[in-house]
């Protein structure tokens, strides 16, 4: 209550990080934090100029403004259940991105994933750049790379003694049935 009394209760607003041609990428909603008056960053938000932090909900990140392509009033945006939403006047396609590409500077892409609501778009970073810089004539490492879990031992050539054939494996001992507890 002090905070709509002081003008200062937290403006909510959705979350785009890029737009194509109809497709948008939406982060979701998130909390715009100013010290301004509520009136004065529905102003600048409705104009497109707000400059700031966004505290982003379902991690709470706090990122700066300037990341995303258009920070959008709640009410000036609406998803349907079809992974569309109706934004100025028309209705887009929405890929969700994914929190570790909220703080990505560079473009996205859109690929069929699964998310939240089931299957639909998921935004991932473009590579295509990075890609196409790779020399096609560097030499390649030989031989095949094998990832493993941190805690798997490696049988490395050089250090592994060589196995002709597995060994068989043999039963442990048994103890015997020593009769102690016979006494009733």
């Amino acid at each position: 209550m002090l905070k709509t009394l002081f003008g200062r209760s937290p403006v909510q607003a959705w979350v785009i990080k890029q737009v194509d041609d109809g497709l948008i990428h939406l982060c979701g909603q998130g909390i715009l934090e100013s010290r301004d008056k509520r009136k004065a960053v529905l102003a600048a938000l409705a104009q497109g100029r707000y400059r700031g932090a966004v505290r982003l909900a379902g991690g709470g990140l706090v990122l700066n403004a300037r990341l995303f392509a258009a920070l959008v009033p709640l009410d000036d945006l609406t998803l349907t259940d079809d992974g569309q939403a109706h934004w100025q006047g028309r209705l887009w396609r929405v890929s969700q991105v994914p929190q570790r590409c909220w703080g990505f500077d560079g473009r996205l892409v859109a690929q069929q994933g699964v998310n939240v609501g089931g299957l639909g778009l998921v935004s991932a970073e473009d590579v295509s750049g990075i890609r196409r810089r790779v020399d096609r004539d560097t030499p390649q490492p030989p031989g095949e790379v094998t990832f493993r879990a941190v805690n798997e031992l490696e049988d490395h050539p050089l250090i592994a003694e060589p196995r002709d054939a597995p060994r068989p494996v043999r039963p442990a001992p048994r103890r015997e049935w020593r009769h102690h507890d016979e006494r009733h």
